[in-house]
């Protein structure tokens, strides 16, 4: 039992998943239902690209991205450099993924370059650079793959309402930095000099991981129905030519990404909870969205609120809103904050108070553009 607390010590985000999911099951009693309403292709993508990405790490697929950065020698070009390559990558490969990409690289070019101090906040920039650029497209993140294919709104006018929105937090990511770097604009960063080369016995890996990354985009974008075979497919090629590296894969997170679909679909099966929502939603979608994603995160929260919205709009912005607030407010600031805590152990409460002032300073600069603008509507 010891054991186990201390493990749950260690892992804030997975206990909060933990007791909201058991709190919910207590509330509703679990049904056949439960199992389908779960989000399995999110958790089934999520599994694809943790696997690959542990590949990346292990076989140093990433090399020629560090070189590219480390060609940088500015540490404020090399942080527009990360925090932009996550803000336009995001668009397309989701936020969670373009985090998974770059945090990694963040953290391997400032540590050989003697800059650790300034790990926290360029990795809470690109936090919050994954969840600004990712609201532009349909399929940059969760919750808006799951309204834009409720809603039935073309691409086209979904772009279109979601621009201004981007272009704002573009603009003020690159203030951001500049105010981070204020004391010496040219400070500099001599990184990269310690890569080690690619070894010819891991070429087949590093080839088969690229297959595999780009397989699992192409299912991210297409939104195929045969996901699962996908799945499969990545977990079979991995056993062949590296089954050790399964064990390394941070299930941790998937299970936290599991126990929060469980609670957000318990909460919206429970008679009394949805006559409330019903009421109260209505018209108010922006601010609910945001403050229930403090409770539940975005993605459940954007499932839980669907049903009883009237103003698509005001639900889609609050929703990609929500992760400036706290870690919770989005999914892709738990696997952010999992990738530094695996580097630096017993540090999450550092990683916290950054996160928290970076990104509220951030929110309170776009809270209210993005009230304004769930006024125009979608239809």
């Amino acid at each position: 039992m010891k054991r186990i607390l201390r493990f749950l010590k260690r892992e804030p985000m997975l206990t909060v998943s933990l007791l909201a999911a058991a709190v919910a099951l207590l509330i509703t009693p679990p049904t056949k239902r439960l199992v389908s309403d779960i989000d399995w292709r999110t958790l089934g993508t999520l599994l694809m690209m943790l696997c690959v990405l542990e590949g990346f790490k292990k076989e140093n697929v990433l090399r020629p991205l560090v070189a590219l950065a480390s060609n940088l020698q500015r540490m404020t070009a090399m942080s527009l450099f990360l925090i932009f390559g996550v803000f336009f990558s995001s668009m397309f490969v989701t936020n969670d993924v373009s985090l998974i990409i770059f945090v990694p690289v963040t953290i391997l070019l400032f540590r050989e370059g003697g800059k650790e101090q300034y790990i926290l906040p360029v990795i809470t920039l690109e936090n919050i650079a994954a969840v600004r650029g990712s609201l532009l497209t349909p399929f940059g993140s969760p919750q808006n793959l799951f309204l834009y294919g409720q809603s039935g709104v073309g691409a086209g006018r979904f772009l279109l309402h979601m621009l201004p929105l981007c272009a704002l937090s573009a603009v003020l990511l690159v203030v951001f930095v500049f105010v981070l770097y204020r004391k010496d604009p040219r400070e500099r960063i001599e990184a990269g000099a310690k890569l080690a080369p690619w070894g010819p016995e891991g070429r087949i890996r590093r080839v088969v991981y690229l297959v595999l990354f780009l397989l699992i985009i192409g299912v991210i974008v297409s939104r195929t129905s045969l996901w699962p075979f996908a799945v499969l497919l990545v977990v079979g090629a991995i056993l062949a030519v590296d089954r050790k590296l399964l064990m390394q894969v941070d299930y941790v997170l998937i299970f936290t990404f599991l126990c929060f679909f469980v609670f957000s679909s318990s909460i919206a099966a429970n008679e009394g909870i949805a006559a409330f929502l019903q009421r109260a939603v209505a018209n108010h979608e922006y601010w609910w969205a945001i403050g229930l994603s403090q409770l539940i995160s975005n993605v459940p929260a954007s499932i839980v609120l669907y049903p009883f919205t009237q103003n698509f709009a005001g639900l889609i912005y609050g929703a990609d809103t929500a992760g400036l607030c706290s870690l919770i407010g989005s999914l892709a600031s738990v696997i952010n904050y999992r990738i530094y805590v695996r580097e630096y152990p017993g540090n999450g409460g550092r990683f916290i108070r950054t996160f928290t002032l970076i990104s509220w300073a951030f929110f309170l600069l776009v809270v209210i553009p993005g009230y304004l603008l769930s006024f125009w509507p979608f239809f």
